[in-house]
């Protein structure tokens, strides 16, 4: 090496030190930036120049990826463009250099192609030559040495450039009818871009240039064509589908000015397909919005779905700052609300049609103001005359028939914007939420009715029904949707309240349910529980659950059978009707409608009744003897559940536990007995109660068919065992399980448990906990993230897919908060509490609690478990839980599956089954006329005798039809409902006619 190389080497060297300092300075913007760092190295040597171009590819690999990486990438591009002191053959050999270097180096192999290709390409057409001449040779150098297996990658960007640079070189000098040449011009493009599929501005400027260089006629074939086929460029890469705008699309409307109208329909209608625009990224944006300010300067319109889109990209924008558009926005004419949703296009095309339509149009351009939290009372001020004018029960009728559509599918598909990581078709317009919170809020203002609560509680459900790597539609219509609820002040409207608790996982909005639920509570002085328990409706229904309704000459009757409710309709001469006559709905349509209604809701509100009922387990409540018969076993809905539930009377020392059965209260040996009026009353549990009356119960249950709203008589017990009391203060029971951990977060939620989903992220968690205030007590379940493959162990937004449990804890209520790292490493002191917690003996937690704990636990393995997956016979992912799938699979069974054994056991004689199935230690085994099956009794997955292949069976929904008539004693085990459905299609296995299970079936 010359002195002097040395010394350019050196100075090159100095300069990029300097470059990367200018790159890391915080003070300056983007752009400053570069132009700083591109002064630096535009150096009067030559030498110089090229020394940096040999040591950039070096520095890039330096830097981690990030903001100074792709400055520092831009600026290399800039310094190829040809200047006179720098040759096309020194350009071309800087270049060989440059992408030979990064060949050598350790980056994935498509991508140094395609990286090579881009810097190629994104030079003069006389460089480009020069470089197929000789690149050649440098590959024969490199064949003589130890790189030599590094020469195919630069025989595959040699062929591709040759390729390339004949299909541009036919594509600049193309002739014919203007059609024709734009599709051998677009033809090169995407051709080009397929190759690379890599950002690289300079990449598509030789094209760019051509296809702005063509006739008037060819640029407008060139641009209606180029919005036929921006799908193609879409499928490639969104990186590519945005550079593809900026470079090609936004050139040709900058140069086809002005732009013919037909064009600019093209446009109009190309553009308004999508969600919204990236303001600051695309070179596109400025001409569509140069369009739509010549349309509105002549007054022209503009179509509605542009004027959707514009008010789309707007508020995106607005979350990082001001975007700039909203004085155009403003502009914009009407629709005053977005198309493309069921309910906003039926306001819309009924707007012309309503009475009084300009107090319509007013109060939805005001309800679009509803951006707060909640309408504050200047808010609510300007809405009411508004209110007034169109009329309370016109504003009530048409929002109810709205808010049925919301929801609904699309009128018109969006294109998702570039990078957009969910679909937007999946959620809400969100200039229209605006508008929807507006008018949910004023419904809330009127007179309480039932319907204004159905559709409120239906709409909450519907915004929180979760996306794909989004999460909840829209929590802020969500939160809507619970304020009204709070307003209406309706036994109905609590009631709803009451069960959208037992139901949202949400926890924003489940804070503002209970939240509402208090208000609602102190305006009534009352508890919050006192609240539930008195709001709780009737429905009309009589003592048992019944109610009838004559509707002319036909029955109607509504009847409650466990969970569930049932409406039959029997004619006057005693026939029973599969549905109401056409003529019972012309004449009494109101009636229908609200029996259907009450159908609904009784349906829900069991459920929800039954899990707060369940509840009182572990918060102790008791009742005095006539305050709890009031509310529970005399009300007509409540009193369904309670007559199937046992209790516990306790009054001065005497204590009896019993059921109410035929109009009297009866122990489990079936004496009746009176229970004193100053008893008080709790609900029972077998903790405190001995092994021989829990076996009485299940028996009677049993023997009378009585099927329990939730497990109780049959409720499993988890005792303390020698190895808790050898491990002192944690239990290991169900630690080393694989999880998923939405399911098992969405679990969490439902049991009251407090749970954060783990990312792949360098942060701490802490354990899902549970809070037990009357024990003053904290339940915490130690789990991790598992795996360490980004995008395959987790979401595209980072959150881990599954979690592998740990231990199961106890502590004081005010103890140190616990947390680990999201990938692991056990659980200890925090940063925020950096003093150890002292955790309760095992010993000293009262045996209800720890068994309550440990069946929620239970509860979590037993449902989220990959184990379950009838799907996961190869282990996931890799192969890596093969072992843990096939040891869940048919291994041990835990406390939930040996009570579902026990319960088998007792119900098999009964079935018509009973002759081809036996309750084994860990299976059901089925008798069928081609194999026999093992089901086992813990995940319900099969083995098939005689050589224990595995038989995968996916249930679908709503297996639990599929055995209607089969007793069993509880509700709520979904897998025992899972194993008996199995059970009766194995049984008939010579009937089975999907073919994927007959083809796992046949016997080789």
């Amino acid at each position: 090496m010359t002195v002097g190389a040395v010394d350019a080497a050196f100075t090159a060297a100095a300069l990029l030190d300097q470059v990367v300092q200018v790159l890391h300075d915080h003070t300056l913007g983007d752009e400053a930036k570069e132009e700083q760092g591109l002064k630096l190295l535009q150096h009067p040597s030559i030498d110089v120049r090229r020394a940096v171009a040999s040591a950039l590819p070096a520095r890039l690999g330096d830097l981690h990826p990030g903001a100074a990486f792709a400055r520092l990438r831009n600026i290399q591009g800039q310094l190829l463009d040809p200047e006179p002191g720098l040759a096309p053959r020194a350009t071309a050999d800087m270049l060989i250099e440059r992408v030979t270097r990064q060949v050598l180096e350790q980056y994935h192999e498509s991508y140094r192609e395609r990286e090579a290709l881009a810097q190629f390409i994104s030079v003069p057409g006389e460089v480009v030559a020069l470089i197929q001449e000789r690149l050649p040779r440098r590959m024969d150098k490199l064949r003589e040495g130890p790189a030599a297996w590094k020469v195919p990658v630069l025989e595959r960007v040699l062929a591709q450039l040759q390729d390339l640079h004949g299909r541009l070189g036919a594509a600049e000098t193309a002739t014919g009818d203007p059609d024709s040449v734009a599709t051998t011009l677009l033809d090169a493009l995407f051709y080009e871009i397929g190759l690379i599929n890599h950002r690289q501005d300079r990449a598509y400027a030789r094209i760019t240039l051509t296809l702005t260089g063509q006739a008037p006629a060819v640029r407008g074939a060139l641009i209606r064509q180029l919005l036929r086929r921006m799908d193609e460029v879409r499928d490639t890469d969104a990186y590519v589908f945005e550079y593809v705008l900026k470079n090609v699309l936004g050139a040709l409307l900058e140069v086809e000015r002005p732009l013919p109208e037909n064009l600019t329909d093209e446009v109009f209608a190309w553009a308004g397909r999508y969600h919204s625009f990236q303001i600051g990224h695309q070179a596109f944006f400025p001409q569509l919005r140069e369009l739509v300010e010549a349309r509105l300067a002549r007054e022209d319109g503009v179509p509605a779905t542009v004027v959707a889109s514009l008010r789309r990209t707007d508020l995106t924008s607005s979350r990082y700052g001001a975007s700039g558009l909203r004085p155009l926005v403003d502009r914009l004419p009407d629709p005053v609300l977005n198309p493309g949703e069921a309910w906003s296009d039926a306001l819309l095309g009924a707007l012309n049609t309503l009475e009084e339509p300009e107090a319509w149009r007013e109060l939805i351009r005001h309800a679009l103001t509803a951006t707060s939290a909640k309408p504050t009372a200047a808010w609510l001020k300007k809405a009411t005359p508004l209110l007034s004018r169109i009329g309370h029960e016109a504003f009530s009728a048409r929002v109810l028939s709205w808010l049925t559509m919301v929801g609904s599918a699309r009128t018109f598909a969006l294109e998702n914007p570039p990078f957009q990581k969910y679909d937007v078709n999946a959620t809400f317009d969100e200039y229209n939420v605006d508008a929807l919170r507006g008018l949910i809020w004023l419904l809330g203002t009127l007179e309480p009715r039932d319907d204004h609560a159905r559709a409120l509680a239906r709409l909450v459900e519907t915004a929180l029904r979760k996306v794909a790597r989004l999460g909840p539609r829209s929590p802020k219509l969500a939160n809507a949707g619970v304020y009204a609820l709070g307003q209406l002040h309706s036994p109905l409207a609590v009631a709803q309240l009451a069960r959208l608790k037992t139901r949202v996982t949400f926890k924003t909005t489940l804070g503002e349910i209970e939240r509402a639920l208090g208000q609602a509570a102190e305006r009534a002085g009352l508890s919050k529980e006192d609240l539930e328990e008195l709001s709780v409706p009737g429905f009309g229904l009589e003592p048992g659950g019944v109610r009838t309704v004559e509707l002319g000459d036909v029955t109607a009757t509504l009847q409650v059978h466990g969970n569930r409710v049932d409406l039959t309709w029997v004619d006057g001469r005693g026939k029973t009707l599969k549905s109401a006559p056409g003529k019972v709905k012309g004449e009494f349509a109101e009636e229908v409608g609200e029996l259907k209604a009450a159908v609904r809701d009784i349906g829900a509100t069991l459920g929800a009744q039954a899990h707060r009922i369940e509840s009182f387990v572990l918060r102790q409540t008791r009742w005095p003897y006539p305050v709890w018969r009031e509310r529970y076993l005399d009300h007509p809905l409540i009193g369904t559940l309670a007559a199937r539930l046992i209790w516990t009377f306790t009054e001065d020392g005497w204590m009896r536990s019993g059921m109410w059965h035929q109009g009297q209260f009866v122990d489990a040996r079936g004496t009746s007995f009176e229970v004193p009026a100053g008893a008080e009353v709790t609900l029972w549990h077998p903790v405190p109660a001995g092994r021989e009356e829990v076996v009485a119960w299940r028996a009677w249950l049993e023997e009378r068919g009585v099927t329990q709203p939730f497990k109780q008589a049959h409720r499993e017990v988890y005792l303390l065992t020698d190895a808790e009391r050898a491990t002192r203060v944690y239990s290991n029971r169900f630690a080393a399980h694989i999880l998923r951990q939405h399911q098992f977060n969405q679990l969490c939620a439902l049991r009251g448990w407090r749970n954060t989903l783990r990312l792949m992220v360098d942060d701490s968690y802490p354990p899902a906990t549970l809070e037990l205030p009357l024990w003053d007590l904290r339940a915490e379940y130690w789990v991790e993230g598992v795996g360490e493959n980004y995008g395959g162990d987790t979401t595209e937004s980072g959150t881990y897919l599954r979690l592998i449990t740990d231990q199961v804890r106890f502590y004081r209520l005010d103890a140190a908060q616990n947390a680990a790292h999201a990938g692991g490493g056990g659980y200890g002191p925090s940063w925020r509490f950096p003093i150890p917690a002292e955790p309760v003996p095992l010993e000293d937690v009262p045996p209800l609690v720890l068994s309550e704990v440990l069946r929620d636990v239970d509860l979590f393995v037993g449902v989220s478990s990959v184990g379950n997956d009838p799907t996961w016979q190869d282990g996931g992912p890799e192969g890596r839980y093969r072992e843990y799938w096939q040891s869940y699979s048919f291994g041990d069974l835990g406390a939930t599956a040996q009570t579902r054994r026990e319960v088998l056991a007792r119900l098999l004689p009964r079935l018509n089954l009973k002759d081809r199935c036996t309750v084994t230690e860990k299976f059901l085994v089925v008798r069928g006329d081609v194999r026999t099956y093992k089901v086992h009794l813990g995940s319900g997955n099969i083995l098939m005798e005689p050589n224990d292949q595995y038989l995968c069976i996916v249930p679908a929904r709503g297996v639990e039809g599929s055995q209607e008539g089969v007793f069993v004693p509880f509700e709520g085990d979904g897998v025992l409902t899972v194993i008996l459905s199995k059970a009766f299609l194995l049984a008939n296995d010579t009937r089975i006619t999907d073919p994927t299970i007959l083809s796992q079936i046949a016997l080789r």
